[in-house]
């Protein structure tokens, strides 16, 4: 099962929530982002309709596959503050 880390982080003059390498919209405080990124955290976990789904890797090459909709990940959200 994978599992993904939500930080709330400071961001461009505000506070935002991050995945890995990538940043949510920037929050004006650090409630609102770290609030965001607990419902966030929330709707990853909801089971859904399986579902074909199309990606481009990183070498531009395009994939099928059919997304299982109760393989959901386990969440976390990690404040940094």
């Amino acid at each position: 099962m994978t599992d993904i880390t939500y930080t709330i982080v400071e961001h461009d003059g505000g506070w935002a929530y991050k995945v890995g390498d990538t940043f949510s919209e920037t929050f004006a405080s650090h409630d609102a982002a770290l609030a965001a990124a607990k419902r966030a955290a929330g709707e990853q976990t909801v089971p859904g309709d399986d579902v074909g789904i199309t990606y481009e890797d990183k070498n531009a090459v395009w994939h099928g596959e059919v997304a299982d909709g109760d393989d959901r990940p386990t969440t976390h959200v990690r404040d940094a503050k």
